[in-house]
């Protein structure tokens, strides 16, 4: 599967140069301006003790820059003292960002045990504070361990995930709802319309279709005015793209400009979801149906990948390690997903995963028509749906191990972290005790 290509490279900011100049080789595009002071106050207080804190954007403390910036810190000594979560900043200003912040502050103290404060789900509403044996760089109480982005998934038994499908077509290969029976009713532009499925179609149940002809014949072009509209304008879009890969000669103006559609049934995985979701929302789709790059795909002939994504324990891995745009979680192939610390699965337990997931998708048929949405609104979601994720959960569990239900979210998140630590060689820093 072709991997897509990311957008020209953006001309550098005095904001990036002044991170080029703090972190020198450490650098990291994905690191926000703030944790330049990060480093600037070890620096200051290099010989010294000392207590620093900064107010910063929710991403110091999530997904993949983590390691990054968290790795000096430890490494000097400095322990988070106390810390926020993730909340929303709040302002009389009018017409206000939504901007989620965390306040983080560090000594080398031994006492007072730190102080956690958590928040309600959106980070709106009143904190609790908590008294904790430690806070680790995800601000969750546990031991101090980074987890480093993959470019393979940990467990072999996962199949790898890609991006769907890059139309970069000005909205010419795209059909909508409008246009849909003027193209169905051309008979040779007829034979290439496929369903489409953005993260709109996927989670909201609403209809789009493309045009996808990798498999064209050239002599329909000239059988179809409106194939001829459509490929001239889509040539058009892209030979006035200042992108290279855009205007590139190695996409032909019929097809789209990344394609990673696979030749069977997958796993399609919307790049956000709302962190209210009690579980990380993904369907599966036959190959004839386009899976765009609103989208991560996976192919999953068996339902064993959607199984382990649609498992409690999964989700509490993407809540506590993930990153996320505002409040939402945002899904990411080499860090939240190759990371997933699955161990290896036994033959027995691979099937039972598999046919809980088929029990899943039997669930969510008896609701024909309402969407992944509204199916898993979290004040409503149906009883025979929630009963089949437990059964999932069982099974999933089992492969870390565990014989008994795992209730907590602190549990969950100990037998991860241990998973991880034992899978990756890395030793705990501390114990979560």
């Amino acid at each position: 599967m072709a991997e897509v290509t990311g957008p020209p490279t953006r001309p550098p900011t005095k904001r990036s140069f002044d991170q080029k100049v703090i972190w020198k080789r450490q650098y990291n595009i994905n690191l926000d301006y703030v944790t330049c002071w990060y480093l600037k106050a070890m620096q200051f207080f290099a010989h010294s003790a000392g207590r620093w804190a900064f107010v910063s954007t929710s991403s110091a403390c999530q997904g993949e820059p983590v390691a990054t910036l968290w790795r000096p810190i430890l490494d000097a000594g400095w322990r988070c003292r106390f810390a926020h979560r993730s909340m929303q900043w709040d302002s009389e200003a009018s017409g206000k960002a939504a901007v989620h912040v965390s306040i983080v502050g560090f000594d080398k103290a031994k006492t007072p045990k730190p102080t956690l404060w958590t928040y309600p789900e959106g980070g709106q509403g009143d904190g609790t504070p908590q008294s904790v044996v430690r806070i680790n760089p995800y601000l969750v109480e546990g031991p101090n361990l980074l987890v480093l982005k993959r470019s393979k998934p940990l467990t072999p038994q996962l199949p790898e995930a890609a991006f769907g499908s890059m139309a970069n077509d000005g909205g010419h290969l795209l059909v909508e709802v409008d246009e849909y029976q003027e193209v169905a009713a051309d008979p040779v532009a007829a034979k290439y319309l496929r369903p489409f499925i953005g993260a709109k179609e996927l989670l909201h149940d609403e209809k789009r279709w493309c045009l996808w002809m990798v498999n064209l014949d050239p002599a329909d072009v000239g059988h179809s005015a409106i194939l001829r509209a459509r490929i001239s304008a889509v040539r058009d879009h892209r030979a006035n793209s200042l992108s290279p890969t855009t205007s590139s000669k190695m996409h032909p103006p019929q097809l789209f400009g990344q394609i990673a559609q696979p030749d069977t049934s997958y796993l399609g995985i919307p790049r956000h979801v709302s962190e209210r979701r009690r579980y990380f929302l993904a369907a599966r789709f036959q190959a004839d149906v386009i899976c765009g790059d609103a989208n991560f795909l996976i192919p999953d002939p068996d339902e064993f990948a959607l199984g382990v994504l649609s498992s409690t324990m999964f989700m509490t891995w993407q809540k506590t390690i993930g990153g996320r745009l505002r409040s939402d979680l945002r899904f990411s192939k080499t860090f939240s997903y190759n990371t997933f610390p699955l161990p290896s699965v036994s033959k027995r337990n691979y099937e039972a995963i598999c046919a809980a997931a088929a029990g899943i998708v039997a669930a969510r048929l008896l609701f024909p028509g309402v969407s992944l949405a509204d199916l898993y609104n979290p004040l409503a979601t149906p009883l025979g749906i929630l009963k089949a994720h437990d059964v999932v959960d069982r099974a999933v569990d089992r492969a870390f191990e565990s014989r008994s239900r795992i209730d907590s979210i602190q549990d969950r998140q100990k037998v991860l972290f241990r998973s991880y630590a034992k899978l990756t060689g890395q030793e705990l820093l501390g114990d979560f005790s």
